[in-house]
């Protein structure tokens, strides 16, 4: 793939672009139809990010046409990951050994007629063959009729594909929101505060846009869906976040051991507000053990604190 098909799917990315932000789908189904004749890689449907654009015309437009073919071109890209490279193949082969097949699927010629017919049949046999291979290592979650679970896994699912990582990856984030769910109901086995409060929760870290390493980690099946439901929030946390706390936890056990030991009372020390020399200093390790101590003081006189590393 070269630099005219990656700069001709960011051409159409730009408009469908401010289509959707103007709301107006008009010549959405022209662009597609393009885009359709493009050979598509996964390297260019990372660097372009073009499944962002064309998910933000399906769930804009009001066109059946636009919308389907939008489903259908998201549905062909997810079965990149089968191409040598682009997924995991040995799971996705033992996955159809444990499928059964009828006899007429599994001759030669069936699978030869299979492959010429994909086109007419978009809506029923992509939905299985694109489905994220790493997904069936767990069981496929029961449906409910219970209206609650059901916006609840809708929501989930939402939150999933916040990015568009889920393109790439090939998940299935309907399943995966149902999988979480559950999870989550099987736990509590109702659908009361303490259920809403726990699926609240997974759905605003996984929408985290600061915190995509735990919505990618989701998808790729690192961690389970039983996993999710009982992750804590400092579990679910970024990594920033993870550090800001440690840090305000080492801030608060110094502050807790200057407080105990007291300190030494000094005259060596000249305080920068008052020049006083009544000072008190505590000693404390706040980097490594090969580095020297840091020195907190503090005036007797006027109650200024500095230190002196």
């Amino acid at each position: 793939m070269g630099k005219k098909e990656e700069d001709e799917i960011i051409r159409i990315a730009k408009k469908m672009d401010k289509m959707a932000q103007k709301k107006n789908g008009a010549g959405a189904l022209d662009l597609l139809k393009e885009l359709r004749c493009v050979p598509m890689s996964l390297e260019l449907l990372q660097s372009t990010r073009i499944g962002m654009s064309v998910n933000a015309i399906r769930k804009q437009s009001t066109d059946d046409e636009v919308t389907a073919l939008a489903k259908s071109l998201i549905k062909s890209w997810k079965k990149l990951l089968d191409e040598p490279g682009g997924g995991d193949k040995p799971s996705d082969e033992k996955r159809k050994e444990q499928t059964p097949v009828s006899p007429s699927q599994g001759s030669p010629e069936a699978k030869e007629e299979s492959s010429s017919c994909s086109n007419s049949s978009s809506k029923s046999e992509p939905a299985e063959v694109s489905t994220n291979t790493l997904i069936h290592t767990f069981p496929r979650a029961p449906n409910t009729s219970d209206s609650v679970r059901v916006k609840c896994r809708e929501l989930l699912s939402n939150a999933l594909q916040s990015g568009d990582d889920y393109i790439a990856i090939g998940a299935d984030c309907d399943e995966l929101g149902a999988q979480i769910e559950e999870c989550i109901f099987q736990e509590f086995k109702n659908t009361d505060m303490k259920y809403k409060n726990r699926v609240r929760s997974r759905i605003s870290n996984l929408k985290d846009m600061k915190n995509p390493n735990l919505r990618r980690t989701v998808l790729c099946g690192s961690v389970t869906p039983e996993r999710m439901a009982k992750m804590t929030a400092e579990e679910m946390a970024s990594d920033e976040l993870k550090e800001m706390r440690k840090n305000l936890t080492k801030e608060a056990v110094r502050d807790h051991q200057m407080a105990t030991t007291g300190g030494t009372q000094t005259d060596l020390f000249t305080c920068g507000k008052c020049k006083g020399k009544c000072c008190t200093y505590t000693q404390v390790q706040t980097r490594s053990a090969d580095e020297p101590m840091t020195t907190f003081v503090f005036c007797n006189e006027c109650g200024n604190r500095w230190k002196v590393c």
